[in-house]
């Protein structure tokens, strides 16, 4: 996968891949541990990336997570958009891909 290295434009502050859940072929709740884990040591600020079919997989932890573990989480924001991607035949197609940002709800 593709690492996003830009900079938060609305804080300022460098984005680390320690709050980054990157969205695989494991079974959804796999990734709801690891987002109530992020959240549990301190997170304010959770993102789910996930590509191609993985997206729903993605899609399911933010909720599950959201609606039955951490329900002051909310989405904060969704990004899509399309990767290229090269196989090993040399040959270029596009995948969609999806990041989803969690963030608790300030009191």
């Amino acid at each position: 996968m593709v690492e996003d290295t830009t900079e938060k434009k609305t804080t300022g502050k460098s984005r680390s891949d320690e709050n980054v859940i990157y969205v695989g072929q494991k079974p959804p709740m796999s990734y709801v541990l690891a987002v109530v884990t992020q959240f549990n040591s301190g997170s304010d600020e959770v993102i789910l990336k996930a590509r191609g079919r993985s997206i729903s997989t993605a899609v399911d932890a933010a909720e599950i997570t959201r609606n039955r573990f951490v329900t002051n989480a909310e989405l904060k924001e969704i990004k899509i958009g399309t990767e290229s991607v090269t196989n090993e035949e040399g040959r270029t197609s596009n995948v969609s891909s999806i990041e989803i940002t969690l963030a608790k709800k300030k009191k």
